[in-house]
């Protein structure tokens, strides 16, 4: 499966976030609740703590402990805001994303099953909760069984039936994606449609369609929190988008010394944004080294820009998968200067610039990369 990590998500939780409206499911203030209550229930678990991840407007995170299963959070949330409800065990933690305004909210779960909790009181909430519903029924089975077949056939390390498999994924990906924008097109004044157009189409997205959709949105949901980050991600869109010359960048190779993206000019380069902790990025990197060494000698280079934090980890990765090429990164994560330069919204993630600068392919995954350079090297 076509697998990516989303800016801002840690591994063991979700792929994607949102961000919500008021309490009509419109704008961003609440009118009548000053605070929030939540009430919770875990059944088959009488102690331990359970924690409210905030992460849209300032992150923090919120803990209590369980009282015969039973918790509870407080506290006054000044616009709408996506939150995480986690509960851990051990080293295994299960997350459950919503939508959190003022007002009364409950969370019916059982253990270990945070995932599939029942969450519902607040009108935004209930909105994305039926939205979500809606879309576990059209596609939620048949992705079950392609998540199911994609496992075995990666432990298997049976790279064809990998690959026929992600084909029918993108398939299916692309019935979800109609779903979001046609839900967009009905439901312009709402906090669900800003979020549903970030999740389903800030990766790799087609300008023209990303703007389109952010248009349809009423100006109140335009101005709010997702539609803001829609708003940047439609220019940095525009400024990658295949034709267009590559922004030029500055980073730090595994040396300390400064390297830029201007000193490729003359040759043909990969600009590759992964990381040591990105799984779907390490399953991607054989395709890649394989990519380096067939068309290496042809004038073919790769610069590796990680979202890497911790020097050790990212060195030790170079060296375990192969990556002989250049590689840059600031040790600063998602917060990279040339991570928001690009709008990089999920890795692994490129763009395949020409000798004179210039984009000529973007988001290659698998063999996609062999068949692109074959053809500019024929």
């Amino acid at each position: 499966m076509k697998k990516i990590f989303i800016a801002g998500i840690s591994c063991a939780a979700l792929f994607f976030s949102a961000c919500n409206s008021s309490g009509s499911g419109k704008g961003e203030h609440a009118e009548k609740d000053t605070s929030y209550i939540i009430l919770g229930k875990i059944t088959g678990l009488d102690t331990g703590t359970v924690y409210l991840v905030h992460r849209d407007f300032v992150s923090k995170t919120d803990s209590t402990r369980l009282d015969r299963g039973f918790f509870t959070f407080k506290g006054k949330a000044d616009s709408v805001e996506h939150c995480y409800v986690i509960q851990k065990n051990g080293e295994k933690q299960f997350v459950k994303g919503f939508f959190l305004q003022n007002g009364k909210l409950t969370v019916l779960a059982k253990k270990d099953s945070m995932n599939s909790a029942l969450i519902s009181g607040m009108p935004v909430q209930d909105e994305f909760r039926d939205y979500e519903n809606a879309v576990e029924k059209a596609t939620g089975a048949r992705m079950a069984v392609l998540d199911k077949n994609y496992d075995a056939a990666r432990a298997g390390n049976d790279k064809k039936t990998m690959e026929k498999l992600g084909r029918q994924y993108d398939s299916l990906d692309n019935e979800e994606k109609k779903i979001a924008a046609d839900y967009v097109k009905t439901h312009p004044g709402s906090y669900v449609s800003a979020f549903e157009i970030y999740s389903n189409f800030s990766y790799n997205p087609d300008p023209n369609q990303l703007d389109s959709l952010y248009k349809t949105l009423d100006a109140s949901i335009q101005s709010g929190y997702y539609g803001r980050i829609i708003k940047d991600l439609v220019i940095k869109a525009q400024m990658t988008a295949v034709g267009k010359q590559a922004p030029g960048f500055t980073s730090t190779d595994e040396n300390g010394k400064p390297l830029s993206l201007a000193s490729f000019k003359g040759r043909y380069v990969l600009v590759d944004f992964w990381a040591s902790w990105c799984g779907p990025c390490r399953q991607e990197n054989p395709d890649v080294v394989k990519a380096y060494h067939q068309f290496h000698d042809k004038g073919f280079n790769i610069l590796g820009v990680s979202l890497d934090t911790k020097k050790d980890k990212w060195e030790e990765a170079i060296k375990k998968d192969g990556l002989n090429w250049s590689q840059v990164s600031d040790l600063k994560g998602w917060k990279a200067d040339v991570v928001a330069l690009y709008g990089v919204q999920g890795i692994p993630m490129n763009y395949l610039v020409d000798k004179d600068g210039k984009i000529i392919a973007k988001g290659l995954r698998g063999e996609e990369l062999a068949n692109k350079l074959q053809e500019v090297f024929h």
